[in-house]
């Protein structure tokens, strides 16, 4: 292809169509922000690097050019007292993007149960904004859990769950899905002083670990969160 061939800058590239024709390819959206133009505004929370290179992170765009230590302190100041923990007993490659929705709903902390290491490509980074408690076996999280007077919510289909739309989650739950395959283990099952399912109307037996846990965020989002009207954005 010579230069008299090429698309000029900017012009949506094509691709074919399954009839054979030509479909446009909507322009990539960019994410983030350059560098800041001078001056540069002033404050502990900004950092000199991001200023001067461009905000490219997974962030809020309130959040633009903060340094990391400053949007969790920011963040510290109105998560929600929700925990989360998710069982990580096979390299479950879900857990990702667990923490990925825990950081959106603003959850406390996320606790991981079981193996220490953790497929964190699905969480995006933003595992790097939460508070993260590992737990080396059931018994371990089940005793936290007692300690700190938090009532343990299993999430799985098993009989005697509960459906999740008829239940009040309490106030400072800790949320618990087990691993893909097993779902959450017998020893949280016993322990458990909530078990709830999610209702579903299909021929699957079940949800996806991850897609299970953003219904069970949400829920409880739905029940104690102040949820702002008007646009998102």
């Amino acid at each position: 292809m010579n230069a008299a061939d090429r698309a000029p800058a900017g012009t949506p590239r094509t691709r074919d169509a399954p009839d054979g024709g030509a479909e446009e390819r909507a322009p990539r959206r960019e994410v983030g922000v350059g560098p800041h133009p001078a001056p540069w505004p002033e404050g502990e929370h900004l950092d000199p690097e991001l200023l001067a290179h461009g905000d490219r992170r997974n962030v809020e765009d309130r959040f633009r050019y903060w340094r990391r230590e400053a949007i969790v302190a920011e963040l510290d100041r109105h998560r929600h007292p929700l925990h989360v923990a998710i069982e990580n007993l096979e390299h479950d490659a879900n857990i990702g993007s667990v923490v990925r929705t825990a950081n959106a709903f603003a959850v406390g902390a996320f606790h991981i149960v079981g193996r220490r290491r953790w497929n964190r490509r699905g969480a995006m980074v933003t595992d790097r904004y939460q508070h993260e408690i590992h737990h080396p076996d059931a018994a371990h999280l089940i005793a936290w859990a007692r300690e700190e007077g938090r009532p343990l919510v299993a999430i799985d289909l098993v009989p005697g769950a509960q459906p999740l739309e008829h239940v009040r989650l309490p106030h400072d739950a800790l949320l618990v899905v087990g691993q893909e395959g097993p779902g959450v283990s017998p020893e949280i099952l016993a322990a458990a002083d909530l078990v709830v399912g999610i209702t579903q109307f299909g021929s699957t037996r079940s949800l996806n670990v991850a897609a299970a846990a953003a219904i069970a965020m949400h829920a409880w989002v739905l029940q104690h969160a102040e949820i702002p009207t008007g646009p998102l954005r």
